[in-house]
């Protein structure tokens, strides 16, 4: 069931002349509010889809009309053995308020499998090597009710490092391992429930990825992999989504698979802050006093106090879909959600891209958004937030917005800084990386054992975060953070610093010897992508 109404584009894309007013940049954990050049091209986000009135309805109804599959409960059996994943926090981003989504999809399928007799129920976050999720995180996500019933024994982390409880099911006709948590290969079913809110998740990638240890995920996080994927945002131009794919082939001959995905809409911001997703020139008397308290109390907190306040305030989305069934034509139905709601079509690419990078990405939830994190985002997320043609031109300049400090939280991240300080020192070539370094992080005992029994990412995460922006690094002329307060941490990132976006502009348009290269500024978050003729 899907919200059917697509908002209107006619108001996303904005050419500033002398009259606009300043523009607000996400600056980390802060704002910066700018004037930028007449003729700069500035892409708003789309007005949210409006969100479903009744999501448990929506999952009941998913559940009896499925895509490509009985309903579930003519797929029950009493004494049935039952896996359910999830998605863990990486997503929705910042976290929704109350009730998750995946609480709602969760009461709504464990009692279904109560009334048909099924009672052997295991509830895996499904985190691949992404760090294990708190007590009060999963709480919070699942809802109380489930907790209760399900906690500890029969709801907990994936680990990817168990090797006990690790099967090997399959190989690729390319060479491919497929190994996956026991949990998932020997259940008479297995459910997943999956956050879409970027086209990137979902489809293949849930079971593939979420339940998979190293030897499969290696298998396509790499810079080759990457370098290839256009866009990894879209599955169809994506060597990324293709190798995945290829996975979920072997994953679906071993595993019985029911998905249910999810969309939201990118109504981040309630009432209060509903400002920062407007076109400035739109501004009220209201929004401008909201914005300036906002900013003055930003700007006099420390970072540390900044994050705390910023990662406590949960978006406002709604969710518009919910669909349940078998993987592919599923999944082709959350894409279609996903279009509709963050595409905006423009005319042309730019010379030189502007974009804030706000205090949040998918790997520092309740965290820190560290250098590697920001490169990341930058130039794995930001550039690639596109369909068929980059927004950025290639050899354009990209000009980033953040303080850029030499900041990490050691017990989530412990291998980032590893890999940052003494690594890419030594060579930002992703292959050298990769043939040198990765196994060595990924087999080492101290980063395996805190992510098994801490709350750290896996050792081998930092190489795909690096690797994740091998195709805007390649693609990108130069890259220009504007704000930065520690220099060498752009230095090791192979940056280049300014001190106001004005600064930025000038050494872009130098760089690329024309005084009228066209620029563009995208005005997120919330999430938008572009579909550019």
């Amino acid at each position: 069931m899907n919200a059917p109404l697509t908002p209107s584009r006619d108001k996303c894309v904005v050419t500033l002349d002398r009259s606009s007013a300043e523009r607000v940049v996400h600056y980390g954990e802060g704002f910066l509010r700018e004037r930028f050049p007449e003729g700069t091209r500035v892409i708003y986000p789309p007005p949210p889809l409006e969100a479903l009135p009744d999501v448990k309805q929506a999952v009941r109804h998913a559940l009896a009309r499925p895509e490509g599959c009985d309903p579930l409960f003519a797929l029950l059996k009493p004494g049935m053995k039952v896996t359910i994943g999830i998605d863990d926090i990486s997503l929705p981003l910042p976290m929704m308020r109350t009730p998750d989504v995946r609480q709602e999809v969760l009461e709504v399928v464990v009692d279904l499998l109560h009334d048909y007799g099924v009672d052997d129920i295991t509830i895996i976050v499904a985190l691949s090597l992404h760090r294990r999720m708190t007590d009060a995180e999963i709480r919070r996500m699942v809802g109380p009710r489930i907790w209760r019933e399900f906690a500890p024994d029969r709801l907990f982390n994936h680990d990817a490092e168990d090797r006990e409880n690790m099967i090997h099911v399959g190989t690729t006709e390319a060479d491919e391992k497929v190994v996956l948590s026991r949990w998932a290969v020997e259940a008479d079913l297995c459910l997943y429930v999956n956050v879409n809110l970027v086209p990137m998740d979902g489809g293949h990638k849930s079971v593939g990825v979420g339940f998979c240890g190293y030897e499969t995920l290696q298998a396509h996080h790499d810079p080759e992999t990457i370098a290839k994927s256009k866009s990894f945002m879209d599955p169809a131009a994506s060597e990324l989504s293709r190798r995945i794919d290829r996975i979920g082939e072997i994953v679906q001959e071993h595993v019985n698979i029911f998905t249910i995905e999810t969309t939201l809409n990118n109504r981040m911001y309630g009432k209060q802050l509903g400002f920062l997703a407007k076109n400035e020139d739109t501004w009220t008397g209201t929004d401008e006093l909201a914005f300036k308290s906002l900013k003055w109390t930003l700007d006099k907190l420390p970072p540390k106090a900044k994050r705390a306040f910023l990662h406590k305030v949960p978006a406002e989305y709604g969710v518009t879909g919910v669909v349940a069934g078998r993987t592919e034509p599923v999944h082709e139905k959350t894409l279609e959600a996903c279009w509709r709601q963050y595409c905006v079509p423009v005319q042309g690419q730019a010379d030189i891209l502007v974009s804030g990078i706000p205090y949040l990405c998918p790997y520092n939830a309740n965290s820190i958004m560290n250098p590697l994190l920001v490169h990341c985002t930058a130039l794995g997320y930001f550039y690639n937030m596109y369909r068929g043609k980059p927004l950025l031109r290639n050899g354009g300049v990209m000009i980033i917005c953040h303080p850029l400090r030499d900041e990490w939280h050691p017990d989530h991240h412990p291998s980032y800084i590893e890999f940052f300080h003494r690594l890419l020192p030594e060579t930002r070539d992703s292959h050298k990386l990769q043939r040198k370094y990765e196994k060595i992080f990924a087999e080492d005992p101290a980063y395996v054992q805190m992510y098994r029994y801490g709350n750290a990412y896996h050792g081998v995460h930092p190489f795909y975060m690096w690797y994740w922006g091998e195709s805007g690094r390649l693609n990108t002329g130069k890259v220009i953070c504007v704000g930065a307060t520690n220099q060498r941490v752009a230095e090791i990132l192979g940056w280049d610093t300014a001190v106001t976006i004005d600064e930025a502009i000038g050494k872009a348009r130098s760089f690329l010897a024309d005084p009228d290269a066209s620029i563009t500024l995208l005005h997120h978050p919330p999430i938008l992508m572009t579909d550019v003729t």
